[in-house]
């Protein structure tokens, strides 16, 4: 349990794969750049229509590395590209954001088989929800696959307001999972307000990446992300001005320390979990049941599920930036 962090670094990726992309891409010039505004290589900008106001989305381009390396779970591997041009098991990429749409369905659906771990659950209607929301949300393919492949996705980013959805039967159970998996008693009473009372004000953070997608690609997802959800609630206020943001993930913690021991070494593996941790308003762990790789053999996974402050959302973004800059 980790309630307010401290500010001091954890062992960043130690073992992740993001650790081995992160040398690797040092010496890469890899920046994220807007579509050049000529036709021929501008991709149709995506639109969303919110109370008579056209919002415009326009799909963020960029190159990176995409690195062979084992995941945290063996099947992960499934969620990365083939047929490739390869050198030394690296592979040059060049990458899209689009607007989820409903043929994305299977790709969003791989992406978060373990969302939950190996709970079962109504994913098939959760990916419902997060397709069924036009107006924020952002999926990552590979330049080009567009229409060539739609389940091939490397991330899923979007927000969803738990109090506009709490009497579908995904939310419902995803409520009951994390209040069934949240054993610190001087959490739980605060995880139930926000699913329950507060949940009008939550949102859900809904993030999954191949576990070898370039970090470079990360702070412009996450800028989209708040922008988008910034914009929209100058329209829908209900629904969009959220005073908390609710995320899940997993991280890994080294097998044999003491569950109290606060200052236990955590490995993200994502970079923007070890930000959302040190600025979360609270947080707790707990145990996964997937089998880790040989690799890390000496650590268990964990679940690691934050509530972080809507109003520490700038702050996230500009030391997500600066954390991958350092890379």
């Amino acid at each position: 349990m980790t309630r307010r962090p401290s500010n001091r670094r954890h062992r960043p990726l130690a073992f992740s794969s993001f650790a081995r992309n992160a040398d690797l891409m040092a010496s890469k010039s890899t920046k994220l750049k807007r579509l050049s505004s000529s036709k021929s290589d501008e991709k149709a900008p995506v639109k969303s229509q919110v109370l008579g106001i056209e919002i415009e989305k326009r799909c963020m381009k960029g190159k990176g590395v995409l690195c062979e390396s084992s995941s945290e779970e063996e099947s992960d591997s499934e969620e990365e590209s083939d047929g490739e041009e390869e050198n030394g098991g690296i592979v040059q990429l060049d990458f899209d954001f689009f607007s989820p749409k409903p043929e994305d369905f299977h790709g969003v659906k791989v992406l978060l088989r373990t969302y939950l771990d190996d709970h079962q659950w109504d994913l098939s209607g959760f990916v419902d929800l997060i397709l069924g929301q036009t107006t924020v949300g952002t999926v990552v393919k590979i330049e080009d696959e567009e229409d060539e492949n739609d389940d091939c996705l490397y991330s899923i980013v979007t927000a969803l307001n738990l109090g506009r959805y709490k009497d579908t039967k995904p939310i419902k159970e995803l409520k009951n999972f994390l209040l069934r998996a949240c054993k610190e008693k001087d959490i739980v009473g605060d995880l139930r307000i926000l699913l329950n009372e507060q949940a009008q004000g939550v949102g859900l953070l809904v993030i999954k990446h191949v576990n070898n997608i370039p970090p470079e690609l990360l702070p412009p997802l996450y800028n989209i992300l708040f922008n988008e959800v910034a914009q929209v609630a100058k329209h829908e206020p209900t629904y969009f001005k959220f005073k908390v943001y609710l995320l899940i993930t997993r991280i890994y913690k080294r097998k044999g320390t003491s569950k109290s021991d606060s200052d236990e070494p955590m490995l993200y593996v994502w970079p923007e979990d070890e930000v959302f941790h040190k600025l979360s308003l609270w947080s707790f762990t707990f145990p996964l049941r997937s089998r880790p790789t040989d690799e890390m053999k000496n650590y268990k996974p964990m679940g690691l599920v934050m509530a972080l402050e809507a109003k520490k959302v700038p702050t996230f973004q500009k030391e997500l930036q600066s954390l991958i800059s350092e890379s």
